[in-house]
């Protein structure tokens, strides 16, 4: 058999013939390159969760300073530019040490912490020796009225490292206010809140119960976003 064009056909040994085609494939249109570019950066956002350890590995986190508390979050630690909302059966029971090895790596690195109404005078000698680096940490007392919105103003100034905030009456609107300042200023924001919030919703990134008995503090993540598995994880502090 005499073929031409020898470069664009093949002979197989039974005697057919296969075509293969030279031509460039038709370009893809500049607005579909457009819709796969925006895409991808939607994707990109940290708000956007996807069930994928890849996704899980692109979140901006400091360390707990809890190895066990660490390895069920994403990034392994406390997200930053969220909300981080504790759930407490009832005062001292390690809810507030729970946050302090982050505020002394953050203090560390001169970045502002700012307590907004305690309920407790903090005891700055204890802080000190846990490596908080008192310069940095700055108390505000307010009213239950007025703590709510310093913790917004100061959220979203982007000046502070931390915001931790005690509202034991907050409801859905107010903290997903403190949600998105803490997106706007991307820094981390706590709120100390009595367990009996647990059954109201929470646009909260991070959501944890935390308990004690005659052994140990015991932490519960209720919700966690851009964890994989959802369901409640108990630990031991």
């Amino acid at each position: 058999m005499t073929m031409l064009l020898s470069d664009s056909f093949d002979v197989l040994p039974s005697g057919t013939v296969a075509f293969t085609s030279f031509a460039k494939a038709a370009p893809r249109p500049p607005q579909a390159r457009r819709d796969e570019t925006a895409l991808a950066e939607v994707l990109q956002h940290p708000r956007v969760w996807r069930r994928s350890a890849v996704a899980q590995s692109r979140v901006d986190a400091l360390a707990t300073g809890c190895a066990a508390l660490d390895a069920e979050l994403p990034g392994g630690g406390w997200p930053r530019g969220a909300l981080s909302e504790i759930l407490v059966e009832q005062d001292g029971i390690g809810e507030f040490g729970l946050v302090v090895p982050a505020l002394a790596a953050l203090t560390r690195a001169r970045q502002r912490v700012v307590l907004i109404a305690p309920p407790y005078v903090p005891y700055a000698p204890a802080l000190a020796e846990a490596g908080v680096d008192l310069k940095y940490l700055v108390q505000i007392d307010a009213g239950a009225v007025d703590a709510y919105w310093t913790a917004e103003q100061c959220l979203r100034a982007g000046c502070c490292g931390a915001v931790l905030n005690w509202l034991p009456a907050a409801d859905y609107r107010q903290l997903r206010r403190l949600q998105l300042a803490a997106e706007t200023g991307a820094a981390l924001a706590f709120v100390f809140r009595p367990a009996g919030a647990v059954a109201q919703a929470s646009p909260a990134a991070l959501r944890l119960r935390v308990s004690a008995d005659a052994d140990a503090t015991a932490i519960e993540i209720l919700k966690c976003r851009g964890r994989v598995g959802g369901e409640a994880a108990r630990l031991r502090a």
